[in-house]
């Protein structure tokens, strides 16, 4: 905007080089566009941005990139929001551990082809794309550009081929949208997380990241500063296994995991597209999802994790099983064939982090040991557990069988009653007990467990076939009365 005036200026001062006509529409022209605020939706390196006004807006107006300040803060970012809503609601930042304490920012692609962010003319910019392009590239910079979708990606990529160099969707901040991934790739090693705000006036990196983890079977998690602090489970062909609640909300939007030996990638879209919809890690550590409520005019949540004291990793330890549903008694129970492992802090504290580990003198390998089914659970966490695909419950049994470590195995994939096999070798930690869209664990117990569970399932199964006699009894003599009376009526009335 400065420039257009500087130029508005240059042309009334040297207005000799014009005809009258030529020069009132240049400056009529020049007028106009130096005091608004135009935009574009690309950057060029003959066209950058600056932090006077200047935006980039979406093909579709969806979104806007520019200079903002935060809260109450009086630093000032670059940051992609939603270009028309009420409230300005910041979805991605380019320098959010690098603030600018001034209006000098200037967002341009430089001579080497990245994007890079400069204050007061200085040489080094403080924040850039990073990427290497090819010498043939940086000759010709001039057919590089950085592009805002109608996804909110800002996308830095060659002009004349599409071939994109980088791209923000890539490098997430605190907010998932429609289309983008939480996952990795292995090959690349290139991971997609989401990262928290500081606070509400403060962008920089929080303490709290989501992401999946690489061990084991892939699972989603937050951490606390690297500690795992909530898990959202692995994908068991349905949905995450720690997040029975996506399966009530399918109807709104859908969720895709693609996964290999070397690449996992998580995306959802709405069904509905006009649906404005955002996935947010909040500087609290909870992640939340929100629909924007045009009646309203304010956003409105309709998920969110942890929903309750057994989503917090570890409350009950290891080998136990943590129940939200016992709202008065302790929320913690050992597995079969297990006891806590410190006895005082478990019944006279209620502190069941020490966890629980099998019952001494107890034999769980080559002694007639057995599986029992423990049913609607929150799978125990994957990092210890070895994924096998193609394999039946009956084959993944056996297998577990031949090795004395492993100590659970479930099904891969739910779908069709289940298939593939995932067995755990260890410790089964982060256990819970889950009211509906759990699943089945088939935990190793030994010789006498074994026998007194059949011994309680038979038992169980011979009382509910004495109820189901009983009723049935029951409605055989009301129907015989009911007979019996109609039949003496009709005698009554004949008489």
């Amino acid at each position: 905007m400065d420039s257009a005036k500087n130029l508005l200026y240059l042309v009334i001062t040297q207005n000799h080089r014009y005809n009258n006509l030529q020069l009132n529409r240049l400056i009529i022209f020049l007028f106009i566009f130096s005091f608004c605020s135009c935009s574009t939706d690309t950057i060029s390196i003959h066209k950058p941005i600056t932090d006077g006004g200047d935006l980039l807006v979406s093909k579709s107006k969806t979104f806007a990139l520019g200079f903002f300040t935060p809260g109450k803060s009086t630093s000032r970012y670059v940051g992609i929001w939603y270009y028309n809503l009420p409230n300005q609601t910041v979805v991605w930042v380019a320098n959010r551990d690098t603030p600018i304490n001034d209006t000098s920012g200037i967002l341009s692609i430089d001579p080497s082809g990245n994007l890079v962010l400069h204050h007061n003319l200085s040489t080094i910019p403080i924040w850039s794309t990073d990427v290497s392009l090819t010498q043939s590239l940086t000759n010709n910079t001039s057919i590089v550009i950085a592009q805002l979708s109608d996804l909110a990606n800002l996308v830095l990529k060659l002009n004349n081929t599409k071939t994109v160099i980088w791209e923000s969707f890539d490098h997430p901040t605190d907010t998932m949208l429609s289309y983008q991934r939480v996952g990795f790739d292995r090959k690349s090693n290139q991971s997609w997380f989401l990262q928290s705000w500081t606070t509400d006036d403060d962008p920089g990196k929080g303490a709290y990241t989501l992401k999946f983890s690489t061990n084991g079977k892939p699972q989603l998690f937050i951490y606390n500063r690297n500690n795992p602090w909530w898990r959202g489970g692995p994908w068991n062909g349905e949905l995450l296994a720690g997040v029975p609640n996506l399966k009530r909300d399918m109807a709104l939007f859908n969720v895709t995991l693609v996964e290999d030996d070397n690449y996992l990638a998580l995306t959802y879209n709405m069904l509905d597209e006009s649906v404005i919809t955002r996935i947010v890690l909040e500087k609290s550590g909870f992640l939340q999802s929100f629909t924007w409520d045009s009646q309203k005019s304010q956003w409105s949540r309709y998920l969110y994790e942890p929903t309750n004291q057994c989503d917090n990793y570890k409350t009950c330890g290891s080998n136990s099983n943590c129940n939200p549903l016992n709202y008065d008694n302790f929320k913690c129970t050992c597995l079969l064939g297990f006891e806590p492992k410190f006895p005082r802090d478990w019944y006279d504290t209620r502190d069941g982090s020490g966890g629980c580990v099998r019952k001494k003198g107890v034999s769980v390998c080559g002694n007639g040991e057995g599986f029992v089914k423990v049913v609607s659970l929150k799978v125990p966490d994957t990092s210890v557990a070895v994924a096998k695909g193609g394999l039946s419950l009956e084959e993944c049994e056996k297998e577990c069988l031949r090795n004395c470590s492993c100590t659970a195995y479930a099904a891969v994939d739910v779908r069709n009653g289940g298939s593939g096999c995932l067995a755990w070798y260890g410790d089964l930690m982060d256990i819970q007990k889950l009211s509906d869209q759990g699943q089945d664990l088939f935990l190793r117990v030994d010789k006498v467990e074994l026998a007194n569970y059949y011994t309680k399932s038979k038992g169980t199964l011979n009382k509910k076939r004495m109820a189901a006699i009983l009723v049935a009894s029951i409605v055989a003599i009301v129907l015989l009365l009911s007979c019996v009376y109609c039949r003496w009526k009709k005698k009554r009335k004949g008489m």
